[in-house]
């Protein structure tokens, strides 16, 4: 087998075999096949496509090339939850605790943030002591008995994709449908849960800014995950303005909290009722409906507070930080951006407030880029709502006050201020299942 035929095959709108597709993960993994070859062979792919079969092939072959995590010694459906990435998009941290407080464990690796997009390790180390990174032993043993932990990505998991994705990066193939959904899923695959829910967010925030093409990567995905045996369902959600209005690292957690307790964003309490309803109903604690109902529950409750606290016990946090939010580490410098003009907030350009935030300290543009735990935004203002001039559209929380020009640039630039009120938003789009599209 020649990496040349291959190449010329897919080029041609041919299908690739299982064989054709095992031979180039193999061949990439063990450093057989030079990155140029590879390099065609993802244009080829970007052009003319990949059927199912084909990506579904391929997120399997990238899941193997890997360590797979194998979680059947916890008793119970496990469900995996995955974001696309967005801006200020804390639900991790609000629907894992809401899962495993209705009785699903929730086993969950997740990652970092990169670019405008935030991530849930980052979140989670702004809380002291916090270990995102333990051995699989203690992984598995705090969700045996809490029902619940949060942990980092193995160097081991999926080393295929983590080749081809910087391969990706630099031909201009990163937006590839079949490429980007075996990219995530293979990851997902690898990390050995039962069933998979997705939220694949839409709109300026988002990698995917219109639903159409996010819906295609929700359909696309939701195949790959059902064709690998794992019961599948994705949420297209939006992300044309900032969820909730916390926006950086430990401020997003202090609005998790907030939400926990019953008194957070409506926003992000009803979208997070939605994910957790539908990780519920994967996990087979009964109809659609009902498993809405025990998510409630458990939030009225405080039985899903009670479980992110046993979490961040068993990982070595700060519990008294989760009950008294004052004790988190404060940005020595908190600066009021103000509006120019009355009116209403017609747009927020999500995507812009998410750079800001990185520019505060709140991010990174490179992976080795240390982040600052307590920099970001707050929002007082969205989209829809009444402004006067003078009035505080944002707070920017940093520790390098050098940055502060530069971020209420970016945020002014961001909001739309126009006469008339913006139309209501829908939070969820639609919901993708192996048998087709519920448009909600």
């Amino acid at each position: 087998m020649r990496m040349y035929d291959i190449i010329k095959k897919k080029r041609g709108g041919g299908v690739l075999s299982d064989e054709d597709i095992s031979f180039v993960i193999k061949g990439l993994t063990c450093g057989q096949i030079p990155d140029y070859q590879v390099s065609a062979l993802l244009m080829a792919i970007y052009f003319k496509g990949m059927n199912d079969h084909e990506t579904a092939c391929l997120t399997r072959c990238m899941a193997e090339s890997g360590d797979m995590i194998d979680l059947s010694a916890i008793p119970g459906v496990k469900v995996d939850k995955h974001s696309t990435g967005g801006v200020g998009d804390k639900t991790t941290l609000i629907v894992a605790p809401i899962v495993a407080a209705c009785g699903a464990p929730v086993a969950k690796m997740s990652g970092r943030g990169l670019g405008h997009t935030g991530g849930t390790l980052d979140k989670l180390e702004s809380i002291p002591g916090f270990q995102t990174s333990i051995s699989k032993e203690r992984f598995y043993d705090i969700v045996r008995h809490t029902g619940l932990a949060i942990i980092g990505q193995s160097g081991d998991i999926a080393p295929a994709d983590k080749k081809l994705y910087a391969l990706r990066d630099v031909t201009a193939t990163v937006d590839s449908l079949p490429l980007l959904a075996s990219s995530i899923m293979s990851k997902k695959l690898a990390a050995g849960a039962d069933a998979i829910l997705l939220d694949v967010k839409t709109g300026g925030g988002a990698f995917m800014k219109t639903p159409e093409d996010s819906l295609r990567l929700a359909k696309a995905m939701v195949s790959i995950g059902e064709l690998a045996g794992r019961k599948t369902v994705a949420l297209v959600t939006n992300m044309d303005i900032p969820l909730g209005r916390a926006i950086g690292n430990s401020l997003e957690v202090v609005e998790a909290i907030a939400v926990l307790k019953g008194n957070g964003p409506e926003d992000v309490a009803e979208i997070c009722l939605d994910l957790a309803a539908n990780m519920l109903y994967l996990a087979r604690r009964g109809a659609l409906e009902e498993c809405r109902k025990l998510a409630a529950e458990a939030v009225a409750s405080g039985k899903a507070f009670n479980k992110l606290k046993d979490m961040v016990a068993a990982q070595g946090g700060a519990v008294e930080v989760l009950e008294d939010c004052g004790l988190f580490r404060r940005a020595s410098t908190v600066y009021a951006v103000k509006a120019a003009k009355a009116g209403y907030i017609c747009n927020i350009d999500t995507e812009g407030c998410g750079l800001a935030s990185v520019t505060l300290g709140a991010g990174r543009t490179k992976k080795e880029d240390a982040v600052d735990h307590s920099a970001g935004i707050i929002l007082h203002k969205k989209t829809g709502e009444r402004v006067e001039k003078g009035d505080v559209l944002a707070e920017l929380h940093t520790n390098s006050p050098e940055t502060l020009n530069e971020a209420e640039r970016m945020i002014l630039q961001a909001f739309s201020v126009g006469e008339d009120p913006a139309p209501d938003g829908k939070l969820v789009y639609a919901r993708v299942t192996l048998n087709g599209v519920e448009y909600l």
